[in-house]
C-alpha cells in the first residue's frame, strides 16, 4: 500500500503552528527572521525549542528554514545559527544556497538537509546533484511539471520529493523576482516581497518610426494587471499526486490568517485520508468547495500539465476575493461559555461558522448577545480594533454540541460584510 504523504503547513507564528497541527498537518516549516524567507515574521529560538519539544511529543515534525541566498555579511552568522540548530534538533533544515548547504552539513551534521524550492530544482540531474551532496529531501520548484516530478521520483527513489499543492504563485521564478527589490527596495529572497506583480500598471507602445509618440495600452479604468497570477490549487489533481507516491505535500502562506491555515489543513487532510480509505470513489469536488470559501485570486493548476497560458493570470483585479472571512478563534472555555477573539466586526444576530478539526462540517452559532470580553458587558457590536478583542458566547448559543469538537484554537468564519 502506498504510504501517505506528509502534509506540510507554514508556521509564521506559534499560533499558526498550533493551528496547523490541530487541523491535521503532519509537519510545519518555520524560521527565524534573520536567516530565512521570514523577514517580517518568524519564531524566536526559545519559542521554536518549546514548539519542537511539544511537536515531537505529539508525533509531529518541524522543519527549520535557512533558505536565503547568502551574502558575505551572512556568512559570519552561520556558525551561531548552526549551534542553534544543534540545540533545537529540528526534523530538517531547508536550505537553498550550496555554500550554506555544505557549511551546515559540516556544522549541523545531526540534522537532515532539505533543498528549498528557492534552489529552483526542476530536473532529475539537478536533484541528483543535491542528493549526492547529502540532501534527504528536495522541494521542487513550482515551475516543474508533474510529468517531470514523476520522472525525478522514478530515477531517484532514495531521495524524498516535496511539491507545492496550494498557495500564492510568483509571476517570475519562485523567489527570484527582482521587481520588488528594484521598485521598493525589498528583497523577495529575504521574505520582504512587496508583491509588485500585483500592482496596477499602464503600458505604452512605441512605434519605431515615431520615437516620440507613446500609445497607451489599457484594458479599462482599473488599469492592466499583466503580472498577477492566480493562486495555485492542485486539489483537482490530488488523486494523481497520491497515486504517484509523492513524499511531502506543501501549502504556501506563512502570513495568512488562522482561517486559511485551518481550512487548507483540514481540506487536504480529509481529502488525503478519504482517498486512502476509498480511492475508487474519491472525488475532489467537496474538498474544493471548502477551499473555494477562502479568499483567493482565482485558482490555477499552474505548471502541473505544462507551462500555463493566459488563463493562469488574473487580468481584472489584484484583490483576493471570497464570500467568507476569518472571523474568530476560540481562546478559552469557561463553565459558562467560550471566550472568542474576533477578527471582524461582530453584531447581534451574526452567525459564526466554527470549523471542527475533526471533519468537514461546520458548527453554526448565532450570536444572540454580544458580550464585550474586555469590558465584560453587553454591547450592540464589537470590532477588532483593540489588541485581543474578545466576545463571550454563552453555552446556550452552542446548543448540544460537544465542547470536545471545538477545542481552543478552533477557527470560525463568517460571511464577508460588504
Amino acid at each position: 500500500m502506498t504510504q501517505k504523504p506528509e502534509l506540510l503547513l507554514p508556521a509564521g507564528s506559534v499560533e499558526s503552528l498550533e493551528t496547523a497541527f490541530l487541523y491535521g498537518a503532519d509537519a510545519v516549516y518555520a524560521g527565524v527572521p534573520a536567516l530565512s524567507l521570514r523577514a517580517g515574521c518568524g519564531l524566536t529560538a526559545d519559542a521554536l525549542e518549546n514548539a519542537i519539544e511539544r511537536a515531537h511529543a505529539a508525533g509531529k515534525k518541524i522543519y527549520l528554514t535557512l533558505n536565503l541566498f547568502s551574502k558575505n555579511a551572512d556568512v559570519g552568522r552561520l556558525d551561531e545559527f548552526a549551534k542553534t540548530v544543534n540545540r533545537l534538533r529540528p526534523d530538517g533544515l531547508i536550505v537553498s544556497d550550496p555554500g550554506v548547504f555544505v557549511f551546515m552539513r559540516e556544522h549541523a551534521a545531526q540534522t537532515p538537509l532539505h533543498v528549498s524550492t528557492q534552489a529552483n530544482v526542476g530536473s532529475w540531474l539537478t536533484a541528483k546533484f543535491w542528493r549526492d551532496l547529502g540532501a534527504k529531501v528536495c522541494v521542487l520548484s513550482r515551475e516543474t511539471t508533474f510529468a517531470d516530478i514523476c520522472e525525478i521520483k522514478r530515477r531517484l527513489p532514495d531521495l524524498k520529493i516535496e511539491m507545492f499543492v496550494h498557495g500564492a504563485m510568483c509571476m517570475s521564478y519562485s523567489g527570484r523576482c527582482l521587481l520588488s527589490a528594484f521598485m521598493a527596495g525589498r528583497s523577495a529572497n529575504r521574505g520582504e516581497c512587496a508583491h509588485a506583480c500585483r500592482w496596477k500598471y499602464k503600458l505604452y507602445l512605441q512605434e519605431e518610426q515615431r520615437p516620440d509618440e507613446f500609445m497607451p495600452v489599457q484594458e479599462d479604468d482599473r488599469g492592466t494587471y499583466i503580472l498577477n497570477s492566480r493562486d495555485l490549487c492542485l486539489m483537482p489533481k490530488l488523486d494523481s499526486i497520491l497515486k504517484a507516491a509523492i513524499d511531502l505535500l506543501k501549502i504556501e502562506g506563512r502570513n495568512k490568517t488562522p482561517y486559511y491555515v485551518a481550512q487548507t489543513a483540514r481540506a487536504y487532510r480529509r481529502a488525503i485520508d478519504d482517498w486512502f480509505d476509498d480511492p475508487e470513489s474519491w472525488r475532489f469536488e467537496k474538498y474544493q468547495a471548502e477551499l473555494d470559501t477562502l479568499q483567493n485570486r482565482g485558482y490555477t493548476t499552474g505548471f502541473f500539465e505544462s507551462t500555463p497560458d493566459g488563463s493562469a493570470q488574473n487580468y481584472v483585479s489584484t484583490r483576493s476575493d471570497g464570500d467568507w472571512r476569518n472571523a474568530a478563534v476560540i481562546r478559552r472555555w469557561t463553565p459558562d461559555g467560550a471566550e472568542v477573539e474576533v477578527f471582524q466586526k461582530i453584531e447581534r444576530g451574526d452567525v459564526l461558522s466554527f470549523l471542527p478539526p475533526d471533519g468537514n462540517g461546520t458548527v453554526d452559532v448565532a450570536v444572540r448577545r454580544v458580550i464585550d470580553g474586555l469590558k465584560n458587558q453587553e454591547v450592540a457590536a464589537v470590532s477588532p480594533g483593540r489588541p485581543h478583542q474578545t466576545v463571550f458566547i454563552e453555552n446556550g448559543a452552542f446548543g448540544n454540541v460537544d465542547r470536545a469538537r471545538l477545542p481552543v484554537l478552533t477557527v470560525a468564519r463568517a460571511p464577508a460584510k460588504r
